[in-house]
């Protein structure tokens, strides 16, 4: 089966960028958008997100065969409940947020007359909004998604074979295992940059002129980081709490580790630990996911902070 009726709730950076890629790689499915922002809706409009930008979300998603919710995680409940006499009961409905169990389980509650398959496309940049989406956003990036036990086998691969066909390599796994491993490869290191740029600007002694100034490669690369969407990070860190909580205290650990090495001088242990750590960062551009170029391959588009 094929979706031909996409509805997208929520018209930033990830729903912009399903509705222009379904417009180029889809051509013969039609598109419908909401968002709860009048100006939002606006602009969606003006740059010709979806086919069509509904004033209500009922209207959106009337005549779907595929919802997917775009929105921050806190707040997918309370986006797909007015929903549920709506949706067509055929339809699938999906997600694309960063964070499965509390997703599932939000959804599940809201909508438990209908089949939901969550999914993560693990792809983004620091903007957000309308004027963020690009068609490109999810090629050669990885998408996961966290089918429920006894899914609809049919609509799973339908769905598999949407994200593929807008560019994206889809791995399937649980939902509990999704969120650890989520935990320690995006939602710690954003933790870490919105914490060390954070201390950057407290520091009494260096003027935030010169933090500005003088900011080498490293740094530069934590506020793109820390540039990302607050609102969704605040729910990323909430909704995923237990295994973010793990993973800080794997590294809290760690962290403490390298500071006795400092404190002793440990060249060795220092050596060793950058070695490995340089290793990882091969074996990413040897799988494809950034390569060696001094601006980490970004461009203009690619990269960014992904969810």
């Amino acid at each position: 089966m094929s979706f031909q009726r996409v509805a997208i709730i929520g018209l930033g950076l990830q729903g912009g960028s399903i509705g222009l890629a379904v417009q180029e790689f889809l051509p013969g499915a039609v598109t419908t958008g909401y968002d709860l922002s009048p100006e939002n809706r606006a602009r969606a409009a003006q740059r010709g997100l979806v086919h069509k930008v509904c004033d209500t979300a009922e209207d959106a998603v009337r005549e779907a065969d595929l919802v997917i919710f775009c929105v921050p995680p806190g707040a997918m409940g309370e986006a797909a409940a007015p929903l549920r006499e709506v949706i067509p009961a055929h339809a699938l409905v999906s997600d694309v947020g960063s964070s499965k169990q509390a997703i599932a389980k939000a959804l599940g509650e809201a909508l438990p007359d209908h089949l939901v398959i969550p999914a993560h496309p693990v792809a983004g940049t620091e903007n957000s909004g309308p004027d963020a989406g690009f068609a490109h956003l999810f090629r050669n990036r990885w998408c996961i998604v966290t089918p429920p036990e006894q899914t609809d086998l049919l609509k799973l691969s339908a769905l598999v074979e949407f994200w593929e066909t807008l560019g994206a390599n889809v791995e399937i796994m649980t939902a509990e295992h999704h969120d650890l491993v989520l935990a320690v490869t995006s939602h710690l290191p954003h933790l870490i940059a919105y914490t060390i740029v954070g201390t950057a600007s407290d520091l009494e002694d260096v003027t935030q002129s010169e933090v500005i100034k003088y900011s080498a490669g490293g740094f530069r690369d934590f506020t793109r980081i820390a540039a990302s969407d607050p609102t969704m990070w605040r729910d990323v860190f909430l909704s995923n709490k237990d295994a973010v909580l793990t993973m800080l205290q794997r590294f809290t650990e760690d962290l403490t580790a390298l500071q006795r090495a400092i404190r002793v001088g440990d060249g060795q242990m220092l050596f060793d630990h950058f070695a490995r750590t340089r290793a990882i960062r091969r074996s990413i551009i040897e799988e494809g996911q950034d390569d060696s170029r001094p601006d980490f391959g970004r461009g203009d588009h690619d990269g960014g902070a992904a969810g």
